[in-house]
């Protein structure tokens, strides 16, 4: 392992509660986080990263499929699962794991992405950005050009300060959100019980100008269908 900023995060969510509907057949007997890409599974990806930057406490959501979740975790140190019996979505699975997140900023990754470092790791470059005083979320932004898998036209538009806000019909140079983020418990305050997307404290965070983008400086691959898979299976593969 190798460290990272000295005030990096402590703590990670690891979104892996999805039905991934999208790639059936495969998630009927498979929850998606656990299906294998160059012979590793994508969750296992994700938990890579966390160890290269030594973060030590790590949450896992799990609903569909969870025993398998639970199977392949058994033993492994720092590493706690939060059971879903009904999905809670992005938002509502981080806030049941919140006390569990240290109480201030902590990493958040969705298990069902993957993505490959520049010079420096991504969460390491995230830690070196985050200001705790003015942020409450900074999030991983891709070019979409060089987004696998993905055709959207982005999320969101960075300012010359890093700050965001949300892509409008006609905007042009739109980054797609990677999935990949440093959040901090105090965005959580006031949230809605029960299920609810980040999106929605993404929208307050901007509205109080505290929503900031880092841009990604290595690859990076969404995985929506099983045709996607097995194209990047391919390219990791060689």
């Amino acid at each position: 392992m190798s460290a990272g900023p000295q005030h990096a995060p402590q703590h990670a969510m690891v979104l892996a509660a999805g039905l991934g509907l999208r790639m059936r057949p495969l998630t009927l007997a498979c929850p998606k986080p656990l299906l294998p890409v160059a012979g590793r599974s994508m969750l296992d990806r994700v938990l890579d990263h966390l160890d290269l930057t030594a973060v030590p406490h790590r949450v896992v959501n799990a609903h569909w499929l969870g025993e398998q979740i639970h199977r392949h975790l058994a033993g492994r140190p720092g590493t706690v699962i939060s059971d879903e019996e009904v999905l809670l979505e992005t938002g509502g699975g981080i806030a049941k794991a919140l006390p569990l997140l240290g109480g201030g900023s902590f990493y958040a990754a969705n298990a069902d992405i993957l993505w490959t470092d520049g010079a420096i790791p991504a969460l390491a470059r995230l830690a070196g950005a985050w200001r705790d005083d003015a942020m409450d979320a900074l999030l991983l932004l891709a070019n979409p050009a060089r987004a696998f898998g993905y055709d959207g036209p982005g999320d969101f538009c960075p300012a010359a300060d890093g700050r965001l806000t949300r892509r409008r019909d006609g905007d042009g140079g739109a980054l797609v959100f990677t999935g990949v983020q440093i959040l901090h418990s105090r965005l959580f305050a006031g949230c809605p019980a029960g299920a609810f997307s980040l999106n929605r404290l993404y929208d307050r965070a901007q509205a109080e100008g505290r929503l900031f983008g880092l841009s990604h400086d290595g690859g990076w691959y969404h995985i929506g269908t099983p045709e996607a898979l097995a194209e990047a299976d391919r390219l990791l593969t060689a």
